[in-house]
């Protein structure tokens, strides 16, 4: 297989030749596009809505030497005319004004991602999903692994493939965490799908909750019979996905016995099959906490059944340690043990965080403000929450919900607005007792004091091993 060539790649290249390509966004997935796209002789024009000063100076440097035209700043797209193609980065959605306007002269409106799946030789696995994308994902691409698959791991997380697209042979396998962002207007989908749940999520950006979803089903609606979905059986509206599916549906459930699919009961996972219910593995095998995330071990299993044998798989799950920033645990400190879980950007994933532990909690949470409801995580804080330390713009809305609930249940809870997140330290380890937890579980994304959710979970983590 060593000599195989990608025959859509070469085409692809060829077609670059002096082409009008315009990259949307300097962040992680266009980057590499920058070197690939001076080397097949395209004509590049970069859009980026940063002032000049807020690029990085290699970047810079980059487009100089390259001698890519760019344009900057608030109206940064008011020269995005005339090209071939635009690769957008997932956060400039395909519904812009000046996005349609180009798509409707004839432009090919893309992103890193999709080409990367419309020119991949081998089988390809894509999980998306509000909640547990990065740990399923992490999961599926370490049982493929521990069979001794080829494999590349990419999309929302990993670094951007498209640029390796000439390294990848028909028995690797590509396995892709995809947003809603990515995943809006896709006109592929892989062969294995994966819906995690879907909640509420990044309503700040899209125009409503029903265009979230309907990004969310790009990921199967363009497989043909063959392919599989794995569903979620117990959120209504993934249940409800398979009804429009084009091939194999296969669920899995935290609550439900299924017939047929896979289950987490009791403290076990189980294979379902016409009825007959097959013990996997025990919870407390693993190294994974909480039942979200023997939910995602179902997912998993589902999605590798026709790749990797049982035990095989059940062994890639016993040694699989938490992703970083996801219920990940940092240290223990005069018998309180911290955990970093600034992955939780919205308030399912948190109470979903706070429900892994048995422990009482002191939970610092809090962040910029994506526009969700806060009320759902009142019941479970109060239930389990001995101290509540709030922090960011989403602090007021999170502090009123806790408050109203406690009225409600007549439960006293101490609570304390800060400013920093070394304020927050400070007040956890003056509060928490021997035998507690101190679970740092935002519930809100992090960009207003942070670059994103992974640069304030290390802050989080440094800050702890100071102590």
């Amino acid at each position: 297989m060593s000599d195989f060539q990608n025959s859509k790649l070469k085409e692809f290249n060829d077609y670059l030749k002096f082409r009008n390509v315009a990259i949307i966004g300097l962040g992680v997935s266009n980057l590499p596009l920058l070197d690939y796209l001076y080397e097949n002789k395209a004509k590049v024009t970069v859009f980026d809505q940063r002032e000049i000063g807020q690029i990085p100076k290699d970047i810079m440097e980059k487009l100089k030497m390259y001698d890519f035209k760019a344009f900057f700043g608030e109206n940064f797209l008011d020269n995005l005319k005339n090209f071939d193609i635009i690769f957008r980065s997932p956060s400039c959605l395909p519904t812009r004004k000046e996005l349609v306007e180009e798509q409707e002269r004839g432009a090919i409106v893309t992103t890193e991602v999709e080409m990367l799946m419309q020119m991949c030789p081998c089988k390809m696995i894509g999980v998306t999903g509000s909640d547990g994308k990065t740990t399923t994902t992490s999961l599926i691409n370490a049982i493929l692994k521990e069979a001794g698959y080829n494999t590349f791991l990419g999309g929302n997380i990993g670094t951007p493939l498209f640029t390796k697209l000439s390294e990848i042979k028909p028995t690797d396998i590509l396995v892709l965490e995809l947003s809603s962002f990515q995943l809006m207007n896709m006109k592929v989908s892989p062969d294995i799908a994966v819906i995690t749940n879907i909640t509420p999520n990044h309503l700040n950006i899209h125009k409503d909750y029903q265009e979230y979803i309907d990004a969310k089903k790009c990921i199967f609606k363009n497989q043909n019979e063959k392919g599989i979905l794995i569903l979620n059986y117990d959120n209504e509206i993934t249940k409800n996905c398979a009804k429009e599916a084009n091939g194999k549906v296969i669920f899995f459930s935290g609550k439900e016995k299924l017939d047929n699919g896979y289950i987490v009961d009791n403290g076990t996972v189980k294979r379902c099959e016409d009825g007959i219910r097959k013990h996997i593995l025990d919870t407390d095998e693993v190294i994974l906490r909480g039942e979200h995330n023997f939910e995602n071990i179902a997912t998993a299993l589902a999605a590798t059944e026709t790749l990797v044998d049982l035990d095989t798989a059940v062994k890639a799950i016993k040694k699989f340690k938490p992703v970083e920033h996801r219920i990940e645990f940092i240290r223990e400190i005069n018998g309180v043990k911290w955990y970093n879980d600034s992955a939780s950007s919205s308030p399912t994933r948190t109470i979903s965080g706070i429900n892994a532990f048995n422990e009482n909690i002191v939970l610092i949470a809090g962040g910029y403000d994506k526009k969700l409801d806060y009320t759902p995580l009142a019941k479970p804080v109060i239930d389990k929450v001995t101290t509540l330390i709030l922090i960011g713009q989403t602090a007021e809305k999170i502090y009123d919900a806790v408050k109203l609930e406690s009225e409600k249940e007549h439960k006293h809870i101490d609570i304390y607005m800060c400013d920093s997140l070394e304020q927050t330290i400070d007040i956890a380890q003056k509060h928490a007792k021997r035998g507690e937890v101190v679970l740092f579980s935002p519930a809100s994304a992090s960009f207003d004091m942070f670059k994103d959710f992974a640069d304030r979970g290390r802050k989080f983590k440094n800050l702890v091993n100071n102590i």
